[in-house]
């Protein structure tokens, strides 16, 4: 692949990323929105939070304990008081066992409930977005938010948030029982913390760049391989193996690129850290060792008991240190993993909070009916504000009446159709339903009364049955053998394996084309609508098919409002009304056989579709 196609690729992919990383790396307004989904379970999470607290003054106790027993026992030759101090470690390890076996299960349970309940939000969510999303936002994205974006935020939950307070308990208790035995010498300890709040400073910004870069990144080839796997028949029809492995190898070694990039800069972080924590301890023995010798700064000879006393507590720092610095390590580990887990909290937040598009006022009204008269009035609309594709559409659909779409590819036909369905909302002009502007008109009791057939209509993986009951899914199997019927398609649904229980696989991929379309026939009949469409609803459908639908058709629109666009012109012969459309425009209209006698576009397409038949 050349650079500049390799540039391009790499440029088009990472477009919709790219105020992804403009975020901070850590926010707390996402932090305490996403605390908020562990309110459903208080007391797990609130016994938790006790645990939590029990595992971090545990590991500094045990580590007291020890330093007591040498300081104590051992150091009178105390064999009796050796023993029981060795009991008491025991029983301290023992009950360290409990808490972290529940530390452990709650925080899983908890992480794998809030998982849960985001991703059904965004789900739910995704179902009230508008079409206008969609039109702009990749498949493979979406999959990411709830895939590797949410399992982010399980790893926020389940191990940053508890893993970090136990160590920041343990760090506290060690503190005070440092302080406590020695306080000069604390503040030793305490004068090695700028140093470390340097580093986490000057690698927490850089690693949460980098960790954000490799979230997107990931987004990014979810979205190729969804694609991918979407247009597989494409790519084998065109003989493109090669070149979209080419480009997804480019995408691989671009995501690759990024998390060698945040590894490295960890590799350098986590073991430096390790390096200045040795360092320290040797220096606090170094302290501590001519404290014991001189007694402190003063140069002065020690008395036995201000060397026994500080003897006992560089012992008790040397224990004590080790478990403070690897819990400062644990919590610099997590912070690359929180920075993970606010990558994917921003991405999904950011899709919880895009607003579904407004097609509706506040006041918008139920009607108890639709009848079905459609008046388009001087109708503008256009998908981007610079690019109008409608121009002053004016028309007027009567209840029962068809309406046809005639036009080249381009010309409007489908945004016509988006707009009655209320897909989108007209940009000029007015729309109205029974005399009700459609933004007047609340969506779903609209929506309610339409029946769509696309040319490419899709099934849901499950049986015929459950794709015809779609449309109503609350009837009895004979209603679904009922519409069948009407349709006249019974026998060629009951043909299959296993007639209408047959399992129609991903997309429908076990059905043919026509047989696909013919269910969504069903599916409409079923739902008995008042508005029905047929965007190129028969262009699936074989000739033999089509002839035998033609008659079902005709019942199916009968008493209905409906708009038939079609390029096979034999099925809107008995339209009411034809509009003839071209760049946006309505320039012809009228029946059928008064556009032939015009001799003008639709009289050409005709004879054009005519030819093309007799060929």
């Amino acid at each position: 692949m050349s650079k500049a196609a390799h540039a391009t690729a790499i440029t088009l992919t990472r477009r919709a990323e790219d105020e992804d990383k403009r975020h901070a790396p850590l926010q707390w307004t996402l932090i305490r929105r996403l605390w908020g989904y562990t309110r459903p379970y208080a007391a797990m999470r609130n016994a938790l939070l006790v645990i939590v607290i029990l595992r971090g003054i545990q590991v500094p106790t045990m580590a007291w304990a020890i330093a007591a027993v040498i300081n104590g026992p051992i150091a009178r030759k105390d064999w009796t008081g050796i023993q029981w101090g060795a009991a008491g470690f025991l029983a301290i390890a023992a009950f360290t066992y409990f808490t972290l076996h529940f530390r452990q299960r709650f925080a899983l349970m908890l992480g794998e409930y809030v998982v849960r309940d985001l991703r059904l939000d965004i789900f739910r969510h995704l179902q009230r977005l508008g079409m206008s999303f969609y039109d702009r936002t990749k498949v493979g994205s979406i999959i990411s938010r709830m895939s590797s974006d949410a399992e982010a935020l399980r790893m926020g939950i389940q191990d940053v948030l508890f893993v970090t307070l136990v160590n920041v308990c343990n760090i506290t208790v060690a503190s005070i029982i440092m302080a406590w035995y020695d306080l000069p010498l604390f503040f030793f300890v305490l004068a090695m913390s700028p140093v470390i709040w340097a580093m986490n400073r000057f690698f927490g910004r850089r690693l949460g760049q980098a960790w954000r870069e490799v979230q997107a990144s990931m987004s990014r080839v979810t979205a190729t391989i969804a694609e991918s796997v979407s247009g597989i028949r494409v790519t084998q029809g065109f003989v493109r193996q090669e070149v979209n492995a080419g480009l997804f190898r480019d995408l691989v070694n671009d995501h690759a690129s990024y998390n060698i990039r945040a590894m490295r800069l960890a590799g350098v972080y986590i073991p430096l850290l390790e390096l200045n924590s040795q360092f320290f301890l040797a220096l606090l023995v170094v302290l501590g060792g001519y404290q014991v010798l001189y007694g402190g700064l003063s140069f002065s000879e020690a008395t036995p008991e201000q060397q026994a006393a500080t003897y006992a507590a560089l012992v008790v720092f040397v224990f004590q240190l080790p478990a403070f610095f690897q819990a400062i390590r644990i919590i610099a580990q997590q912070h690359n993993t929180a920075l993970t887990a606010m990558a994917g909290a921003e991405r999904v937040f950011s899709l919880l909070d895009r607003e579904p598009d407004h097609l509706e006022d506040d006041d918008a009204v139920v009607p108890p009916t639709i009848e079905g008269r459609v008046v388009f009035e001087d109708v503008g609309f256009g998908y981007h504000a610079d690019r109008p594709v409608l121009h002053g559409i004016h028309f007027v659909a009567e209840p029962g009446q068809t309406v046809a779409l005639v036009g080249h590819t381009g010309s409007g036909k489908s945004t016509i159709i988006k707009l009655i369905s209320k897909f989108y909302l007209p940009t000029e002009g007015r729309l109205t339903i029974d005399g009700i502007e459609v933004s007047k008109l609340q969506t779903d009791a609209l929506i309610h009364q339409l029946g769509i057939v696309l040319q490419s209509n899709f099934l849901f993986t499950g049986t015929v049955m459950d794709n015809i009951r779609v449309g109503k899914p609350d009837a009895a199997d004979e209603e679904v053998f009922e519409a069948a019927r009407k349709l006249d398609c019974l026998d060629l649904l009951e043909s299959l394996p296993d007639g209408l229980y047959t399992q129609v696989g991903e997309k429908g991929g076990s059905l043919s084309l026509g047989q696909r379309q013919l269910v969504c026939f069903c599916r409409a009949m079923l739902a008995d609508p008042a508005i029905l469409i047929l965007d190129e609803a028969t262009s699936s459908v074989d000739t033999m098919t089509e002839a035998r639908i033609q008659k079902a058709l005709a019942v199916l629109l009968k008493n209905r409002t409906s708009f038939v666009v079609a390029h096979r012109l034999s099925t809107i012969r008995h339209a009411d009304t034809v509009l003839v459309l071209d760049h946006g425009k309505i320039v012809e209209r009228g029946t059928h056989n008064e556009l032939l006698e015009e001799a003008g576009i639709y009289a050409n397409l005709y004879r054009q579709f005519i030819h093309a038949t007799e060929a």
